[in-house]
């Protein structure tokens, strides 16, 4: 057979590509015979600078890493990397303004920022790109984009034109827009927010209702940070004639989507179709008999815009069969065989030695599959 391995990430134990290698080794022991092809994927959210620029295949792809030192979600400096592949930069929200790089009792949504992404676009644009994805899982912000915006030139002024602070609680007190500051480089690049999620601006399922809590809202919180957002969206409608709070994904990242839309010009498109287009996974689909795929946890989410779902709807059409190695398996799936992790070693050992737990787990899908 010709086995196509492409899983995402399995959060906090192992990346993209490392789970890829570790099904590939699993597989190869049990059944050497095999062709088997790695193509780490990821959703748009981290992980999505490695699925479309390897750092294994710089040399042979001419892409690289840029690395900058720019403000993370509460102004501290952080050690971030960009990377440009032809004329496309690629941006990681998370690796600036991520809900990763603080600790729980740090978390703040009502003061965090998108500023620190905002200074990775600029440096992109410096490099001369004619596209640019902004890929916005993992964020601690709760801004609506506001903090890239003022980082490329946009100026955000209360009742007494002076700036309002940085944060999504701030943005109570904002009174005009002017963006006669923009850089003008961005209207000679295509912005594309990648997403994976299609949660609007506000509301039930806005931006802060659904993700407030995990960045450390309370439920004040998410009251005061859904107001904040929703009198942005009618600042930016008055002073810019923009209306686009309900727009899929306009919640992303805590309305970072929104941001992008109303003052980058950008578009917004589902994270794993554009990964699966940039590193071609048709073509790879094609040629494959059995598709292996993965993440850390199966669950509902799973189906919205995650790297299992876009695989399965791909898989699908060609009439591939879609194998799953899961760390945990909170649903089941119609036409796809699922194995977890925990499961079959337990939840400690899956998450204290995953390397080694995906092998053996892939090993007994291997023997199983191939009989």
């Amino acid at each position: 057979m010709r086995v196509l391995v492409c899983p995402d990430k399995f959060r906090g134990t192992l990346t993209a590509a490392q789970a890829a290698a570790a099904i590939g080794r699993g597989w190869a022991r049990v059944r050497p015979q095999d062709a088997i092809d790695l193509m780490p994927l990821a959703d748009g959210g981290e992980g999505t600078l490695d699925a479309l620029l390897p750092l294994a295949d710089a040399d042979t792809t001419g892409s690289r890493r840029i690395a900058a030192v720019v403000p993370g979600p509460l102004g501290d400096p952080v050690d971030a990397a960009v990377g440009v592949r032809g004329g496309t930069g690629v941006v990681e929200l998370a690796s600036a303004s991520g809900i990763g790089l603080m600790p729980p009792e740090r978390r703040d949504p009502r003061r965090t920022t998108t500023a620190g992404t905002g200074a990775l676009m600029r440096a992109l644009l410096d490099e001369d790109i004619d596209r640019l994805f902004v890929c916005l899982g993992g964020s601690a912000t709760n801004d609506g984009g506001v903090g890239i915006a003022r980082a490329l030139g946009v100026s955000f002024a209360d009742v007494h034109g002076v700036e309002v602070p940085e944060g999504g609680e701030a943005l109570l007190d904002l009174a005009r827009i002017d963006t006669s500051g923009l850089d003008r480089r961005l209207g000679s690049v295509d912005v594309l927010g990648l997403t994976d999620v299609d949660n609007p601006l506000c509301g039930p399922r806005g931006a802060s209702a659904a993700f407030g809590p995990q960045k450390g809202a309370s439920d004040e919180d998410v009251w005061v940070l859904d107001r904040a957002l929703g009198h942005l969206a009618a600042v930016v409608h008055r002073d810019l004639g923009i209306d686009v709070r309900d727009e899929p994904g306009a919640g992303a990242a805590g309305g970072t989507g929104f941001g992008l839309l109303a003052f980058c010009g950008a578009r917004l498109r589902p994270g794993i179709e554009v990964v699966m287009e940039s590193v071609g996974f048709e073509p790879a689909l094609g040629a494959a008999d059995l598709v292996v795929t993965g993440e850390g946890s199966l669950d509902v989410g799973s189906l919205h815009g995650k790297v299992p779902s876009g695989v399965l709807e791909a898989a699908g059409l060609a009439r591939t069969p879609v194998a799953i190695v899961c760390g945990r398996a909170c649903i089941r799936l119609e036409g796809a065989l699922v194995r977890s992790l925990e499961e079959r070693v337990g939840p400690t050992r899956a998450m204290q030695d995953a390397e080694r737990s995906v092998e053996l787990v892939a090993g007994e899908l291997a023997g199983e599959l191939g009989r």
